[in-house]
C-alpha cells in the first residue's frame, strides 16, 4: 500500500507543475490598479478585454486585456467605464494561476 504522506507529496508536485504549465502557456499576466488597467485600454484604438463576475457575498468584476504582449489584470468592486470601441468576451469565469 503507498505511502499517504509520499502520495500526497506527488499531488502537490503535480499541481503545481500544472500550475507553471498555465503560467508559460498564457506568458506573463500582470496585475494592475483598475486605474491603470483603464489607461492601458486607452492606448488602444479597439481594445480587446475578457470580464467576467464573481464573489461570495459582494460581487467582484474581472478584467483582462492583452497589451504589448503582457495580458493585463485587474479587479474591482464596481463596474469599469470601457471605451466604446471595445470589444468585449464575457467568460463565465477567469482564473489567474497564483
Amino acid at each position: 500500500m503507498p505511502n499517504s504522506a509520499a502520495a500526497g507529496a506527488g499531488a502537490s508536485v503535480a499541481a503545481q507543475e500544472a500550475i507553471a504549465n498555465a503560467i508559460r502557456a498564457s506568458g506573463a499576466i500582470v496585475s494592475v490598479e483598475p486605474r491603470d488597467f483603464e489607461a492601458i485600454l486607452r492606448k488602444t484604438e479597439a481594445p480587446l478585454v475578457v470580464t467576467a463576475q464573481g464573489g461570495v457575498f459582494t460581487t467582484k468584476y474581472y478584467y483582462l486585456t492583452p497589451y504589448k504582449g503582457l495580458i493585463f489584470y485587474t479587479r474591482t468592486e464596481t463596474p469599469l467605464l470601457l471605451p466604446p470601441k471595445t470589444e468585449l468576451i464575457a467568460a463565465r469565469k477567469i482564473w489567474i494561476p497564483s
